[in-house]
């Protein structure tokens, strides 16, 4: 999933972690490999962006990996543009009012 996000294959995971691709195919698959290789892929994968989560933490669907920041461009857009009914976006009630 950790690639997937990144955009790489295989052989960009085994580059970048110098770890072979026939490695990765085992974890991958659910073979179990030495420490020291699942310590590099992780190094190369946070390096690049991607945050592991443990599951210990509230809204949590269970440990996965998710992007630590964007790839690239930002998808920010002009709020100027993409408002059709302003006058229903801004807040007209008092402070405090929980609106």
């Amino acid at each position: 999933m950790a690639r997937a996000a990144l955009g790489w294959g295989v052989q960009d995971l085994a580059a970048r972690s110098g770890i072979a691709a026939t490695t990765l195919d085992r974890v991958e698959n659910g073979i179990d490999v030495e420490q020291s290789a699942m310590d590099a892929i992780q190094a190369a994968l946070e390096a690049a962006g991607i945050a592991f989560l443990d599951g210990d933490y509230s809204g949590s669907g269970g440990p996965g990996v998710r992007l630590a920041r964007p790839l690239g461009s930002s998808v920010d857009t002009d709020e100027a543009e993409t408002i059709q009914y302003r006058e229903v976006f801004e807040n007209d009630a008092p402070p405090g009012a929980g609106g």
